[in-house]
């Protein structure tokens, strides 16, 4: 891997990868070869897609199917659900599929998510909501390292926690996504080797900008989150907008952005290296 990064690296210096994207999202059914073509023009060369439950599955398969010059699918199931309009807790019978779909598709994904924790009170109204997500997201991991598999994490309100549980089950291939605990408990996730990702919500987060200012380079990340976490509270936000977290992160870091661009993307392909058959075309 470290022969193939060195050869690749004139390759992707001027390129972005968004490490986390909904695009099966139904606010993109009608223009994603749009939203696609745009992040391309501005030179975003993947996407990693995840789901958040099984019934996405499908079409985060499907969608890089439709696009397999862009989308690196990652299958995995979210730490909240929703039945009908209430939302609520993940529980075991949610991901009693799960190992079955990913031994069919587990040569072609990028990482095992969106999973993890959630412990925000709305969702998890109980202990035995958190015992039931630790088991749940314990599961997905195991199945991860069954198949030799980076984890593509949520932890909502829980960022001690996730941590903690991923290191008593000896993950190493770690992005936090979007984290939102204190920057002291981010470094307990650095000295693990884990990676920690930044959408565009950066730039009206100040706990955000906080961690990005502790957090190294080395083990930061872009993402987009898409269509959420955008720059503008409840607007579409878009992979295109990775450039936004980019600039933003060499902002606070007073660096110069193509430095970020280029440490973040080869983060990228350390983590994910299935990245790289898109930079060899």
């Amino acid at each position: 891997m470290a022969e193939s990064l060195s050869i690749l690296q004139s390759s992707y210096s001027s390129c972005f990868i968004d490490a986390h994207s909904h695009l099966t999202d139904e606010v993109f059914d009608k223009d994603i070869a749009d939203v696609i073509a745009e992040a391309q023009r501005i030179g975003v060369k993947a996407a990693l897609v995840v789901s958040e439950n099984e019934a996405q599955f499908n079409k985060v398969i499907s969608l890089a199917d439709r696009f397999p010059e862009f989308v690196l699918p990652c299958l995995g199931v979210h730490p909240v659900q929703q039945d009908a309009d209430q939302a609520r807790s993940v529980n075991l019978k949610d991901i009693e599929n799960v190992a079955a779909i990913l031994e069919r598709h587990h040569e072609r994904l990028g990482a095992v998510g969106e999973i993890g924790l959630d412990f925000t009170p709305r969702f998890c109204k109980a202990d035995d909501d958190k015992t039931t997500q630790k088991l749940v997201f314990t599961q997905q991991v195991q199945l991860a390292q069954k198949y030799d598999l980076p984890i593509n994490v949520h932890s909502r309100s829980a960022g001690r926690p996730t941590i903690a549980l991923l290191k008593e089950l000896g993950a190493s291939r770690v992005l936090m996504h979007a984290f939102d605990g204190k920057p002291s408990v981010a470094l307990d996730g650095v000295r693990a080797g884990f990676y920690f990702s930044i959408p565009p919500s950066i730039v009206r987060s100040q706990q955000k900008d906080k961690l990005v200012s502790q957090l190294p380079l080395e083990n930061i990340i872009l993402e987009t989150d898409s269509p959420a976490l955008g720059p503008v509270k409840e607007e579409r936000n878009v992979p295109a907008n990775v450039t936004i977290s980019c600039d933003y992160i060499a902002t606070v870091k007073k660096i110069d952005p193509k430095e970020v661009r280029l440490i973040t993307t080869q983060n990228a392909i350390k983590l994910f290296p299935k990245l790289v058959k898109f930079f060899a075309k």
